[in-house]
């Protein structure tokens, strides 16, 4: 095939390439190679995926040769492109991704199970297939393993308890099977010998712990006591089990970004308090009361505030202050709320505050920083820059900060470093005393713990 005139009729928008993609799917294979070397290439003016568009539809005569493609990629952007394109080939049984689960790169491997976990519950019946990849060598394919059996679900629980009683299954297989069933059932669905296990390693990792910095995305209050059992009182919080720090982040951090879509409070069910942290407790989570607050208001953005000032001011009633953090790593929000003996002294939120202006007074803490929804900068100080060249933009930034002495632009974590613990820069230096716990909410003591495998 003429890959000049291949090149011409793919390039174009998605609806003027339609009729090109449609005639190239009805030659089928013939046509395979030449459109996998248009997928490659990175510099084609082609859209990369109006030639995976191609292949999909093609569907089985693409497989092999998108398997040895990813096995054969020269770059990470090209690996994406025939990884994405053979995980998603329409074809009516996926049996015909099974030799790609022994095959020898893990990429192919993976990119098989992905097309396994996009069937769900249908590709129950390659299950025993499936079961030897929960202890590939790669870590990769092992969660990409865990997350089929999650797609799969409840239909694979027997299978997998299985294995977790079978010795000859290996050590690493029975720890990923054990780890799908969490993923599945989550903690509450364990064989009660799997929770003592898991209980046992915690107790030991907790012996010898050192705290390390947190991934922050999502909100936590801080208040000023080594007295875990009085903050678990202040919100409600029940049936405590000790977990590592390490647990704990993790807990909150996939409460935050994968929501459970079948446990009806996966958000508010549970909540993760630290040990104490320098002499500060620090509460990772939402809870019930809080939650169903904002969700039950009208306007669930000016909600939020209200409820959060609330808290901070009951809290600092209690225990003389307390705070409030939000940070985002999607998209860069952050907001904080402080409170001082029942009283709400500075709350900012950077999504409202250009808007809305700032809600009381600056804190001392803000000192020497600019606010997020700040700009230092002069209107015309990058007019003459072109904006879409990264490295020219920065170097003009660096520049004119340095000139005008500009300051940093501060974030919930820089206030907190300031007033009480940064979560995101805990290490050796922190001190630590008691132990960290996952404890339910009203919600959570309905309804259970959300599922989903977390790391001791």
């Amino acid at each position: 095939m003429d890959m000049e005139l291949l090149t011409e009729s793919l390039t174009g928008s998605w609806d003027l390439t339609r009729s090109a993609r449609d005639a190239l799917v009805e030659q089928g294979a013939a046509v395979v190679g030449a459109v996998l070397d248009v997928l490659c290439e990175e510099q084609s003016p082609v859209d990369w995926t109006v030639s995976a568009d191609v292949l999909c539809r093609i569907g089985e005569p693409a497989l092999l040769p998108l398997a040895h493609a990813t096995a054969a990629a020269g770059s990470p952007e090209v690996a994406r492109r025939t990884g994405w394109t053979l995980s998603r080939l329409k074809v009516d049984d996926p049996a015909v991704y099974e030799p790609l689960l022994n095959h020898p790169h893990p990429r192919v491997r993976s990119d098989a199970l992905f097309a396994f976990q996009t069937r769900g519950e249908t590709a129950v019946r390659f299950v025993d297939r499936l079961i030897p990849l929960l202890g590939d060598p790669e870590a990769e394919v092992r969660q990409r393993a865990v997350w089929a059996f999650r797609a799969i679900g409840t239909t694979a629980l027997p299978d997998l308890s299985r294995v977790r009683r079978m010795p000859s299954s290996g050590p690493r297989v029975r720890a990923g099977a054990l780890e799908a069933l969490a993923a599945i059932a989550g903690p509450d669905g364990l064989d009660p010998r799997d929770r003592d296990a898991w209980r046992r390693l915690t107790a030991i990792k907790l012996l010898d712990e050192v705290p390390e910095g947190m991934h922050l995305c999502g909100s936590w209050y801080a208040v000023p006591t080594t007295d875990q059992d009085a903050v678990l009182e202040a919100f409600d919080l029940g049936s405590p089990q000790p977990v590592t720090l390490r647990t704990g982040a993790a807990a909150w951090n996939q409460d935050h970004h994968d929501r459970d879509r079948d446990h009806p409070h996966a958000a508010c069910s549970r909540v993760f308090v630290s040990p104490a942290l320098d002499g500060w407790t620090l509460v990772f989570g939402d809870s019930s009361r809080d939650t169903h607050r904002i969700e039950d208001a009208d306007d669930e953005d000016e909600a939020l505030p209200l409820v959060v000032r609330q808290r901070c001011t009951d809290l600092s009633r209690r225990f003389g202050s307390a705070q409030w953090y939000g940070m985002s790593c999607g998209d860069g929000w952050t907001a904080w709320c402080i409170a001082e003996e029942g009283e709400t002294v500075r709350h900012y939120d950077a999504d409202d505050a250009e808007e809305n202006g700032d809600e009381g007074p600056s804190h001392p803490a803000e000192a020497g920083y600019l606010l997020p929804h700040e700009d230092g900068f002069p209107d015309d100080a990058f007019d003459d820059v072109d904006t879409s060249d990264s490295d020219a933009f920065t170097t003009r930034y660096n520049q004119l900060k340095e000139e005008l002495k500009i300051p940093d632009t501060c974030y919930a974590n820089d206030i907190a470093a300031r007033l009480s613990v940064d979560p995101g820069a805990l290490g050796a230096h922190t001190a630590t005393s008691g132990r960290g716990v996952l404890a339910l909410t009203a919600c959570g003591r309905e309804h259970g713990h959300p599922a989903g495998a977390l790391p001791v």
